[in-house]
């Protein structure tokens, strides 16, 4: 694979995690394209470390900050990189083995291994959490559709084995303050389609959910944080529901909350 690798990563106030990020990229990426989207903390002067490719945009809108740093990338294979992960010295090596291979595919398939209350997940539905992550720049575009952002891949991948490491969330309280985030902004999705909460929505599908990441996802072999995840998991089904019945009760007009956009 005798291309150089371009890694673009979106950042936002991630200044306590973004020096591990870039850090990993070193000696990889040829070239670290970064998209900040305005931070008000040290992300930007963290960043200026590693890259004078930096670019400031005022939107909030993930995927269109991802097509930018992507068109705004000088090499055809891009590496896609969130503030809060890195790459693992196994998927370093990978890599740096890859790069001296022929290569007939489009793009990579690379696992997330995430950290979470001082442990590995290795279940609960968060692993192997399989996403191309590495492609070519003409094969892939990000887009958004309803609540989902995704990468558009259009080629042929395959599989590495070597995770990224995954360092999303510091605590249980920050967990708990995404997933307010996230109901608050899937709940006004569903009341601006006309939606309305049943009693199972409340009762059957929290529960439905529980029993799907701790049993099914095998969440109990992950102890006491695959409890959490999974307990969590069925509050986030409750609470999308629970502000939806809210919203209706109120009557209220949709009136998006700063960052559910």
């Amino acid at each position: 694979m005798n291309v150089k690798i371009s890694a673009v990563v979106v950042t936002y106030n991630n200044e306590k995690k973004i020096e591990g990020c870039l850090e990993s990229l070193e000696g990889i990426a040829d070239e670290i394209v970064v998209v900040d989207s305005l931070s008000t903390d040290g992300t930007r002067k963290i960043a200026t470390q590693f890259t004078d490719k930096i670019i400031k945009h005022s939107s909030t809108d993930y995927a269109f900050l991802k097509n930018l740093g992507q068109k705004a990338s000088a090499n055809e294979w891009i590496l896609s990189l969130e503030p809060y992960e890195r790459l693992s010295t196994r998927l370093r090596l990978e890599l740096l083995k890859l790069r001296s291979q022929s290569v007939e595919v489009d793009g990579f398939y690379i696992p997330r291994r995430s950290f979470y209350i001082y442990r590995w997940i290795r279940h609960s539905g968060w692993y192997p959490d399989y996403r191309v992550r590495l492609y070519q720049k003409e094969k892939g575009s990000w887009k958004k559709e309803k609540n989902r952002i995704f990468l558009d891949f259009s080629g042929r991948a395959k599989k590495l084995k070597s995770p990224v490491e995954h360092l999303g969330f510091s605590s249980i309280s920050e967990q708990v303050i995404h997933i307010n985030r996230i109901a608050e902004r899937r709940a006004q999705e569903l009341y601006a389609r006309k939606k309305k909460t049943r009693l199972d929505h409340l009762f059957f599908w929290p529960a439905a959910k529980f029993l799907y990441v701790y049993l099914l996802k095998l969440g109990f072999l992950d102890g006491f944080a695959g409890l959490v995840i999974s307990t969590l998991s069925a509050y986030s089904v409750f609470l999308k529901f629970a502000k939806l019945k809210e919203i209706w009760k109120k009557g209220e007009k949709i009136e998006f909350m700063p960052g559910c956009r």
